[in-house]
């Protein structure tokens, strides 16, 4: 079964590169392509494609506005979105992410990065483009307020190990083979994760690892 991919950039040159690029990645198909935000929150509620490719700087709704429609914390039934943008700027990244996004790419990414991202976001991973990875978390942490939210209950041994290879952008099966246990387990230790922290996915998962100190 191919994963549906909507697809959102108001450039038609860029719009139809990206769609051809993700067609003639197996296992990806470009269910539809849309040259707005409103149109791309519309056609995603209608279709409820797999992943939803948002660019930033869309008009009538921009690309962050358009994935808190889709993914963010008041949405029921949140959609995988990956964002994408020409431009590298902090605020761009934070809202993305803060908004629900399960990843953030650079146009320039290159078309392995970006079916990469596209399998991450539609299994539950999030793949943010390297470059920015590591100065992204840093910057979360230092804007974050001083007292981080507390867990619920205390984190296991085991949890602490998997959250550090979270912060680290460590794919499942990465952290599968890096801690000698089964994929499964480590999907009911992210689980455990989110639940604890008050997080709905692994890129917030990271953020709070920065927060508290965790990682540096």
């Amino acid at each position: 079964m191919n994963l549906r991919v909507l697809v959102a950039d108001d450039q038609e040159l860029v719009r139809t590169g990206l769609s051809m690029i993700l067609d003639a990645q197996p296992g990806i198909e470009v269910v539809s392509q849309v040259d707005n935000g409103r149109d791309a929150v519309e056609q995603a509620l209608r279709l409820r494609p797999d992943v939803c490719l948002l660019d930033i700087r869309m008009p009538q709704l921009n690309g962050i506005e358009a994935t808190r429609a889709l993914a963010g914390p008041d949405v029921a039934e949140p959609m995988a979105v990956v964002v994408i943008t020409t431009f590298d700027l902090d605020e761009y990244v934070h809202g993305a992410l803060r908004a629900g996004a399960r990843g953030f790419l650079l146009k320039d990414a290159g078309p392995e990065l970006l079916a990469q991202a596209i399998h991450a976001a539609a299994r539950g991973d999030a793949l943010i483009a390297p470059s920015i990875t590591a100065r992204l978390l840093a910057s979360f942490a230092a804007s974050s307020p001083a007292e981080p939210q507390q867990p619920i209950e205390p984190l296991t041994g085991r949890e602490e190990e998997v959250l550090l290879t979270v912060a680290s952008g460590r794919t499942n099966a990465e952290i599968a083979d890096e801690l000698y246990i089964s994929l499964s387990t480590v999907k009911t230790h992210l689980a455990s994760l989110m639940s604890k922290l008050g997080v709905r996915n692994r890129v917030e998962i990271a953020i709070w690892a920065y927060e508290t100190g965790r990682v540096r």
